[in-house]
């Protein structure tokens, strides 16, 4: 694919070993305030939910309290691997009858679903499933958490009521979605100026602009007053419940009532040496399961570094587990014309506990639906159900929605890791290769991130790094149609990992080397 950027550029992240806890985030103050809170004596645990709090603060369009998600843990005593699966269900007073095909083919958003009329199950508040983040991190911190639940909400408080600065990426994410964002005159007040995008100042600097999120503020320090349930079950559960039905969707307050994240035993699996843990059930753990399976089926040739059978070998392990999970996966399939609405991060504390977090609201800016009363973004997670009846994955009320969240734990002798990304279906094949990365060829967390990357998920063509070399590109044609295209820092041809690992005692992080606000923070560099 030709490209007017540069050739010359490169672009790398600083990786920093420590014995200390490190958080590896889409957003560096997010990685900060659980940093900070690794210094102030915190569990990885704690670091996630501070963590996960500010990312729904400063990256609104890409998570938030109202959405869904899941997460791996890693308990270092007794040395247990455990999923938790926070993930978003339909309401139980939705009706099929209200979803209509349009009859006009398939949708564009992120699944090739038939389309529904007027969007119904992509856009506004029709979209809008039960959400789970919240419970799921007051689960998390009920059972391991040290620090009081209200100290680790405080930063997400103080960002909110500072209001989200939005800067030349900000403006961009914004500028994306301006027309869907008009549609709802909450999220229009909120993000849009008179209907359009939000300045940001000249060429040669930036004037200052914040996002006013005073409405969320308040809702946040209600949470961390009465605690995680206060979303479900208190008034702010009542007046969010209200909004929605007010806006002509079904989400009701008995729905957040009875909502409940729920563990699990890790899905464990060996992959040649190594152990991998992932989340079970109606996630992407499965189609990595399958993926990675496929792939040990092909020896490795004993190259220091991957080469054209290795990225062979994951291409085809991909490919097949997407034809599983496109057929037969629901309680699915997804295209890759549109971006998703993800955000992951990864915590290793200095005890060697780690968390692996996936939160999402599925599409860019969710249902781009604001909530007045509670001032959040709404996701539209009934997205992720096919709107034709007869099928695993159909539409309905009360189901589970079938997510490509794919956090994950890996053993390798030595080394254990905490990988994920967003990137919706991309998510699998960088977890998977950077999985491999480590297992397969001994890299560190730097190392696997700057590695070159292919995407295979589901559609008829191999999207390849270019940089990668023409040895392996040539042996790739063999068997796939092949696009090469460059890594970039907007649209995100591959997913957008976040990872931490621990080998000899050391910790480090890293983040996809393209992202602008992504970063690895130190406890030691909190604790100056």
């Amino acid at each position: 694919m030709k490209t007017s950027l540069s050739r010359t550029q490169t672009v790398t992240k600083t990786v920093i070993q420590t014995k200390g806890g490190v958080v590896a985030s889409q957003h560096s103050l997010a990685a900060q305030a659980g940093a900070a809170v690794l210094a102030a004596g915190g569990d990885a645990v704690d670091a996630a939910v501070a963590a996960s709090f500010v990312l729904g603060v400063l990256e609104p369009w890409m998570s938030g309290p109202a959405g869904g998600g899941a997460m791996m843990l890693w308990r270092a005593d007794p040395g247990e691997a455990i999923a938790l699966n926070y993930g978003m269900r339909s309401p139980k007073g939705l009706k099929v009858s209200d979803y209509p095909l349009s009859g006009k083919g398939k949708a564009g958003d992120l699944f090739p679903w038939e389309e529904v009329v007027d969007n119904r199950n992509v856009q506004g508040a029709t979209a809008v499933a039960v959400p789970g983040v919240v419970d799921g991190l007051g689960q998390a911190h009920a059972r391991w958490g040290r620090m009081p639940w209200a100290d680790l909400l405080a930063p997400a408080i103080a960002h909110a009521r500072a209001g989200m600065e939005v800067d030349w990426y900000a403006a961009l994410i914004i500028a994306s979605t301006t027309r869907e964002l008009a549609k709802d005159p909450d999220a229009a007040a909120m993000f849009l100026e008179d209907g359009q995008w939000p300045t940001i100042g000249a060429w040669t600097a930036l004037a200052e602009k914040r996002i006013d999120q005073s409405k969320m503020a308040a809702t946040l320090e209600e949470i961390a007053r009465s605690g995680a349930r206060a979303l479900y079950d208190g008034d702010l559960g009542a007046a969010l419940a209200q909004d929605v039905q007010d806006k002509g969707g079904s989400l009701s307050h008995e729905d957040l009532r009875d909502y409940r994240a729920t563990f699990h035993p890790a899905l464990s699996f060996a992959y040649r040496d190594a152990m991998i843990h992932a989340v079970p059930g109606l996630t992407a753990g499965p189609t990595l399961q399958q993926a990675l399976s496929l792939a040990a089926e092909t020896p490795l040739s004993g190259s220091s570094t991957p080469d054209g059978e290795a990225y062979a070998a994951w291409a085809r392990g991909l490919k097949s587990a997407y034809v599983s999970r496109l057929s037969g996966m629901g309680d699915t399939g997804e295209s890759t014309s549109a971006p998703g609405c993800t955000t992951h991060f990864s915590v290793v504390d200095k005890d060697g506990n780690m968390v692996a977090m996936t939160q999402t609201l599925l599409s860019i800016f969710g249902s781009r639906v604001v909530s007045p009363s509670t001032g959040l973004l709404l996701n539209n997670g009934i997205m992720w159900f096919d709107p034709e009846q007869g099928k695993p994955n159909s539409l309905g009320p009360d189901k589970a929605c079938l997510m490509n969240v794919c956090p994950v734990l890996g053993e390798s002798g030595e080394t254990r890791f905490a990988f994920g990304a967003s990137g919706g279906r991309k998510i699998v094949s960088a977890v998977a290769q950077l999985a491999g990365f480590v297992t397969d060829y001994g890299m560190d967390v730097g190392q696997a991130f700057h590695s070159p990357r292919i995407d295979v998920s589901g559609g008829e063509t191999l999207v390849a790094d270019e940089t990668l070399s023409s040895d392996i590109l040539a042996r790739l044609a063999e068997e796939n149609e092949v696009q090469t295209t460059k890594r970039t820092v907007f649209p995100y041809a591959f997913a957008c990992p976040a990872g931490v690992m621990r080998r000899g005692g050391l910790n480090s992080g890293c983040t996809e080397i393209m992202s602008p606000w992504g970063d690895a923070i130190t406890e030691e560099e909190m604790a100056q």
